[in-house]
């Protein structure tokens, strides 16, 4: 250890600029060390730096750009201003700096002579991006002027209690020394001046291959002569546990600029790949997943967008990341944006709003949304992330089963009517109890057979039933009519088939008109009349539906209540119009549907 000196040691310090995050490594460091960004902003310093400094600058202050201290001189006294200092130059210059002195005067008065050694931090485009600053008092007793055995002893010490695994080889890459942190490490104790170039029982590369001892990261800073900045490898211990590390060794040199060895930190990153493995496992399920899965910043802009998020809203990661998450808002939406972004800076989850978005072809879809805030290691909220599914299927069901309520609600209530019309009619004729009972049997009994004809039949022998348009009006009208009445009801012009899917449709929409006419139209009076006229017009077919003679003269014509609404949707989800006009005397309705979906 006699060749490792403090210059050397900060020579191995200047070379973990991504170490340094390692703050139990900064804190145990002997020597101030401190990092700045490309703008000379304070990012991070030690507690050595501190008591150099005298004082504890503030992060990321504008004020206090390039060093911590309360005032910097020159070698005379002469002031030194922070914009001037060698962090200052070497951010500017690009050079790094090497055991150059400065007066350092702290906040009561005293100064110090440092001994700065500088290493500026670039990217791979050679841009300057940070500088990491290693001083030290260069006038303490111990460091710079004592015996060489009380400085190494002093140095093996620091390494000793270092949490961090170091260890230092000779120039042929025996291994001289190395603290507990590595021998933890490594799961073995390797022999002094005979193990060479690593103390690992066995070294892999990243991807499993078998990694040589004489091809490992120290052995290539040994042979090429230069520092190797976190390099990775895997070392495996002798109960087949394996360990992945970031090597950082640095060669060392004595005063005529010969090797003598090299000293060597080794990093685990056990945590750092397990949490690795688990942010990919999480990222490939948000992008396996279903549903849409989008974050965005405090601002509302998109940062991740998922293949569900395309799949749902039509636009590729590519065509909205880095843009605001409101273009997904319907006009009328844009204000709840706000109130979200506000909930969110709060804490607050959102969990299961229902609301409405667009999609990149405009139209619109119906979404449960969930939002939950993003927070950052120091736990504060610094986005959102927001889960949406399509309801879309789920809302139309609903108002499915409202509709379909309502209509058994309505049919109830028209069945009543419907019963107490068919009494009337028959009691007008009836003589006797007898001849009303079995004048209400055949009528009801007709209805069923109205009914059955509007259902289809089972595929039991592969056929289905067929019916015919006028057969189905007779059918429908048929319990309306006294037995000498069927001229009431009067049919003109060409029939045809309808298919198995249009039958019930249209029959329910007979049976309204029929309904309404029994209620206040042409079969509520005794010589009312319905003509039902069938025509072709092209592609489509057209019936009209005209009642003469009313229940009451001059009567105010009917609202178009549910029954009426439910035949016009009916009408127009076919493809179909639908009109319907009073008259003085009685009411017309047109029909008129495309021929090719009345055999469907």
């Amino acid at each position: 250890m006699s060749t490792l000196d403090t210059t050397r040691l900060s020579n191995f310090v200047r070379s973990l600029p991504e170490a340094l995050d390692d703050g139990l490594f900064l804190e145990n460091l002997p020597i101030g060390v401190y990092a700045c960004d490309a703008h000379g902003l304070i990012l991070r310093y030690n507690r050595a730096a501190v008591a150099l400094w005298g004082r504890e600058p503030r992060l990321g202050e504008p004020a206090e750009r390039f060093c911590g201290s309360y005032r910097l001189l020159d070698l005379g006294g002469t002031h030194i201003s922070s914009a001037e200092c060698p962090m200052a130059i070497a951010l500017a210059t690009g050079r790094s700096c090497q055991d150059e002195r400065i007066q350092i005067e702290r906040p009561d008065g005293s100064r110090i002579v440092a001994l700065v050694n500088i290493e500026v931090l670039k990217n791979a485009r050679g841009q300057v991006t940070g500088a990491v600053n290693v001083f030290r008092d260069s006038g303490s007793s111990g460091w710079g002027h004592g015996h060489a055995t009380d400085q190494s002893k002093r140095l093996e010490g620091i390494l000793h209690s270092l949490p961090a695994a170091v260890y230092t080889t000779d120039l042929n890459g025996r291994i001289t020394f190395y603290n507990e942190a590595a021998a933890e490490l490594w799961g073995v104790r390797p022999e002094i001046h005979r193990s060479e170039f690593c103390g690992s029982w066995k070294l892999y590369w990243p991807d499993g291959t078998s990694l040589p001892h004489d091809q490992c990261p120290m052995a290539m800073a040994l042979k090429e002569g230069r520092a190797i900045k976190g390099k990775e490898a895997v070392a495996e211990r002798p109960d087949g546990t394996r360990v992945p590390f970031l090597a950082y060794p640095t060669p060392l040199f004595d005063e005529a600029g010969s090797l003598t060895g090299a000293i060597n930190m080794l990093v685990d990153i056990s945590g750092r790949k397990k949490v690795e493995i688990a942010a990919q496992k999480f990222a490939a399920l948000v992008e396996s997943s279903d549903d849409a899965i989008i974050s965005k910043d405090l601002d509302g802009i998109i940062t991740s967008w998922n293949r569900g998020a395309q799949r749902l809203f039509g636009y590729a990661g590519d065509e909205v990341v880095g843009k605001p998450v409101t273009i997904l808002f319907p006009e009328d939406r844009q204000d709840e944006e706000p109130e979200i972004l506000a909930r969110i800076r709060r804490g607050e989850r959102i969990e299961h709003y229902e609301t409405i978005r667009r999609r990149k072809d405009g139209s619109l879809i119906d979404i449960s949304l969930s939002v939950s805030p993003i927070v950052d290691s120091a736990g504060g909220i610094v986005g959102a992330s927001k889960i949406a599914r399509n309801i879309t299927d789920k809302r139309r069901a609903e108002e499915q089963k409202d509709l379909l309520l309502r209509e058994m609600d309505h049919r109830i209530k028209n069945l009543f009517a419907l019963a107490n019309g068919v009494v009337s009619l028959s009691g007008r004729n009836a003589t006797s109890v007898a001849a009303l009972v079995s004048d209400l049997q055949g009528r009801f009994c007709a209805l069923s057979r109205a009914h059955s004809l509007t259902m289809p039949k089972a595929r039991g022998g592969g056929t289905e039933q067929v019916a015919t348009l006028h057969a189905l009006i007779y059918k429908v009208t048929e319990p309306y009519l006294s037995d000498q009445a069927q001229s009431r009801v009067v049919i003109t012009g060409p029939d045809l088939s309808i298919g198995p899917g249009m039958l019930t449709n249209f029959a329910l929409v007979l049976h309204e008109f029929a309904t309404n006419a029994l209620k206040y139209g042409a079969l509520a009076v005794p010589h009312g009349k319905v003509r039902i006229k069938c025509f072709e017009e092209g592609e489509n077919f057209s019936i009209t539906w005209e009642e003469h003679d009313r229940l009451e003269e001059n009567v105010e014509a009917p609202g178009e209540g549910f029954g009426s609404c439910l035949a016009r949707a009916t009408i127009e989800s076919l493809g179909g119009n639908f009109c319907r006009e009073f008259k003085s005397d009685g009411v017309e309705i047109l029909l008129t549907l495309p021929r090719r979906r009345m055999s469907e």
